[in-house]
């Protein structure tokens, strides 16, 4: 089984409108409401791809009541713990203003609700898979994502990470079975600016000699890069096609490569996968669905 933990996810307000004044009183043109946060994306591309998961998180008031509602409705199994104060954070998107949005805070997850989690994930056996991804609400410690794989280490759980720099490189120790950094992330790491596949490569391998397995590296419109745990490089240019909407691409691209990996337990496959379930995502008002992902996969380079 695979597992999803979205620690602040979101109801997300996605509106359009013909021009934005600051001062003014502006219209939409046009509104739309999904259940956000990384890990839900992941839960609800791979319920698109047919792989059954689970999504792990906390939630609070009616904002939360309403994202394990959608997340249902879009055939998602939830397993939220409730907080009893406060309420998930709003993100309001401006979709014709190149990614401008105001993100809430959301509530403050005490102990208990930690241990709660704890209680959850110890349910976990071998062979299962826990997706680690997204950033962490400021009541959390910066070692959350560590902490708990270190409570899991010995239980045979393959962990996948989707963060950014110290919540990623305080876990390679333990081994997770995929990270997906992107280019910039990557770069940021080693202080460096990666723009080509190539300059990828060297820097995702020194990320596997700090102990992750496989280093999936996502490049929007240069495509990705895949460097496997038995050393072996995959590298694709982008599909051709139009970019509708980029959010939730990189959490689409983790939801393919599992569900490539799933289905065949080959890199290859996987890393097709998971850069084809990106772009069908990219290309999309919605998140992929497996028609759209078969359509462009078949079109990839042999």
């Amino acid at each position: 089984m695979i597992y999803t933990v979205t620690f602040n996810p979101s109801l997300d307000y996605i509106v359009s409108m013909k021009g934005f004044e600051m001062g003014m009183t502006n219209r939409t043109t046009g509104e739309q409401i999904f259940p956000g946060g990384k890990g839900i994306n992941v839960s609800i591309v791979l319920n698109n791809l047919g792989i059954e998961n689970t999504a792990l998180g906390f939630t609070a008031g009616f904002t939360g009541e309403q994202i394990e509602k959608e997340s249902r409705k879009m055939g998602v199994i939830t397993d939220f713990i409730q907080i009893e104060h406060g309420f998930s954070r709003i993100n309001v998107k401006l979709k014709d203003y190149d990614g401008t949005e105001i993100n809430g805070m959301g509530p403050e997850i005490d102990q208990d609700a930690i241990e709660k989690l704890y209680e959850k994930l110890e349910k976990l056996e071998e062979g299962d898979v826990l997706v680690l991804a997204g950033s962490i609400p400021k009541s959390l410690p910066d070692s959350i994502y560590k902490n708990i794989m270190e409570r899991l280490q010995k239980k045979g759980v393959l962990f996948v990470v989707d963060a950014t720099r110290d919540l990623l490189l305080n876990v390679l120790e333990y081994h997770p079975f995929l990270i997906k950094p992107n280019n910039h992330e990557l770069g940021e790491i080693f202080e460096v600016v990666l723009q080509t596949r190539d300059e990828v490569v060297p820097y995702a391998r020194k990320l596997q000699e700090k102990g992750a397995r496989n280093v999936l590296v996502s490049m929007s419109g240069q495509g990705a890069v895949l460097v496997d745990e038995t050393g072996e490089v995959y590298t694709l240019p982008a599909p051709k096609g139009t970019l509708v909407n980029a959010v939730g691409a990189g959490d689409s691209m983790v939801a393919g490569f599992l569900a490539g990996w799933t289905e065949k337990k080959d890199y290859n496959y996987a890393f097709r996968m998971g850069i084809s379930t990106g772009s069908a995502s990219a290309f999309s008002e919605l998140l992929a669905t497996r028609k759209e992902v078969e359509k462009i996969i078949a079109t990839l380079e042999k």
